[in-house]
């Protein structure tokens, strides 16, 4: 999707969200996501930051308030429309959600094969992106037959393969050890120089802090966001 520069990828003014008749989980949420940002989204177990994620890749529709994505209010947008706008998200799940019955190249593979690409074009990019996160010994792997590491980095290679106009991540590196940790980090990093706006959920705050990207940080169901340190043309974030 060609995003206008001039548009948020993400508007939420007072978002309200529940489940069923309990409390509210978010409250008053407000925040706005730039073409080509990158925040992390921190907080601690329990605070909303999954409930967030969900309401920003249209799992769930607010209870309350204004959300926009890609500027539409999506609140009036008809829901035969819905899948467009979720085909510019990537999304990489806690519970990696691979196709079982595919091996690791066909997951990897899916976003672009939607979009019609050319096989022997989905080949060369698959393997490539395979290589990237040390997975290049497991393309014909099945999911049941890999580790959670394995299964989150496959995960991951799913989200980012069709560069979507925005990645949310919900814990990426949790299930992977230090290294390859920060080489998925240097992966969103490259993906978001080429335009992606990404929003990383996690628990490591020493990575949030040696990164230094703006931080939206959720606790008992609202959030504030605060600038990052690291410079971009001479500027703070």
């Amino acid at each position: 999707m060609d995003i206008d520069p001039a548009t948020s990828i993400a508007r939420f003014e007072n978002v309200g969200l529940r489940y069923g008749l309990g409390p509210e989980v978010l409250q008053d949420v407000t925040f706005e996501l730039k073409p080509g940002s990158y925040h992390f989204l921190v907080g601690p177990s329990g605070a909303g930051k999954s409930s967030l994620l969900k309401l920003t890749y249209l799992a769930h529709r607010p209870s309350r308030g204004l959300m926009h994505l890609f500027g539409r209010d999506i609140a009036t947008t008809p829901r035969e429309n819905l899948p467009a706008l979720r085909r510019s998200i990537g999304v990489v799940f806690q519970e990696y959600r691979l196709l079982q019955h595919l091996s690791t190249f066909d997951n990897v593979a899916l976003p672009l094969r939607v979009a019609g690409m050319r096989e022997p074009d989905i080949k060369h990019h698959v393997e490539e992106l395979l290589v990237w996160v040390g997975l290049q010994d497991h393309m014909n792997a099945r999911p049941p037959t890999l580790s959670g590491g394995q299964k989150q980095r496959a995960s991951i290679a799913r989200a980012v393969i069709a560069r979507p106009s925005l990645l949310m991540a919900d814990e990426p590196t949790g299930n992977v050890d230090e290294r390859m940790g920060y080489r998925l980090m240097h992966l969103f990093e490259e993906l978001n120089k080429l335009g992606t706006t990404v929003v990383v959920a996690t628990h490591n705050e020493a990575m949030v802090r040696e990164l230094g990207h703006p931080v939206m940080r959720i606790e008992n169901g609202t959030l504030n966001v605060t600038p990052g340190t690291k410079a971009q043309n001479g500027r703070a974030l």
